[in-house]
């Protein structure tokens, strides 16, 4: 399917207009595209993507800005609709980027909408205040233990964070070496992503708000 601009086929991700004045625009992955039999009319079905907001739980601090989650509520939608496509970036793939566009997403949850559960439904946590990691958020990593620390949590500034050379947290900092057992391991990020350091994600269900008919 031809739009404007651009070319939409199965699989891509696209902006959709919002029914509602000054709310940005849907975010959805096209599954499949329908035409009548004079080839006009175009109807695509996708798979809605949403915002943290548009769940009852809400957004909670660890949520990106630019962050949506997969959900299994499916639509037909005038092709009409379709502003121009975006990206929805894994995870990973997104905290390697070098700049964020405007029409970068990413995802690391699907939600059930019958349900409201998410999947995964636990996620790793960092930081002595024991948050999953917001990539929007800048962190510093203990040059000891591989752990990362918000600035505001070890009692520094964003700029301040930015201009250190190496860092070691309380636990490894030179003053407290005489107390680590000698037997001690260095813990690394692997091991904390797998470990039993985890947030379970609150079952939140989904606010069906109206889409773009």
């Amino acid at each position: 399917m031809i739009g404007c601009c651009f070319v939409v086929k199965d699989g891509d991700a696209v902006l959709m207009r919002s029914s509602e004045p000054g709310k940005p625009s849907y975010v959805a992955r096209v599954e499949a595209i329908e035409t009548d039999a004079r080839g006009s009319h175009a109807k695509v079905r996708v798979r809605w993507y949403y915002r943290p907001e548009e769940s009852i739980g809400g957004r909670r601090q660890f949520h990106g800005a630019k962050e949506v989650f997969l959900s299994d509520h499916f639509d037909f939608q005038s092709a009409d609709t379709i502003e121009g496509k975006c990206k929805v970036h894994s995870f990973s793939s997104y905290t390697k980027l070098d700049s964020v566009g405007n029409d970068d997403f990413f995802c690391r949850f699907e939600y059930n909408s019958a349900t409201g559960a998410f999947d995964p439904d636990r996620v790793a946590v960092f930081c002595k205040c024991e948050m999953p990691y917001n990539p929007d958020d800048l962190m510093v990593q203990c040059e000891e233990c591989s752990e990362w620390f918000h600035p505001s949590c070890i009692g520094t500034t964003i700029e301040e964070a930015k201009k250190l050379d190496n860092f070691y947290c309380e636990e490894c900092s030179p003053q407290q070496q005489n107390l680590h057992n000698s037997n001690s391991t260095s813990k690394n990020r692997d091991a904390k992503v797998n470990g039993k350091r985890s947030l379970e994600v609150t079952k939140s269900k989904i606010k069906h708000t109206k889409r773009p008919g």
